[in-house]
């Protein structure tokens, strides 16, 4: 399971509706590819079409959609949003993560 904050989803549901996405009938699609200093990096997109090995969540009225392969990493994972004076954007919350880098975008396990 994949969880949204309240920042989160507020943010969330603003971008997609910029987007010409509708939060109601279309996904958040997050994935974890090759890549960053620390050896893995999350993919954070939207998307209108699952696939036939997608797993579908749903938390906080948003539909988080994850492909089989990168939901081993991603269990247990709060999407977060963080507005601060460092910076703003979307910030993965991975209890599976051993180290991440300093700008919180990959991680290893």
């Amino acid at each position: 399971m994949i969880k949204v904050s309240d920042n989160a989803k507020k943010k969330v549901i603003e971008l997609m509706s910029d987007d010409g996405y509708d939060v109601v009938t279309d996904f958040i699609r997050v994935g974890v590819k090759s890549g960053g200093c620390s050896g893995l990096s999350y993919d954070l997109k939207f998307d209108n079409k699952q696939n036939e090995d997608d797993k579908v969540f749903e938390d906080n009225g948003v539909k988080i959609i994850v492909d089989k392969k990168s939901f081993l990493y991603l269990i247990g994972t709060t999407l977060e949003y963080s507005g601060g004076l460092n910076g703003s954007g979307f910030v993965f919350n991975n209890p599976n993560a051993n180290r991440t880098c300093g700008c919180g975008e990959s991680f290893s396990l």
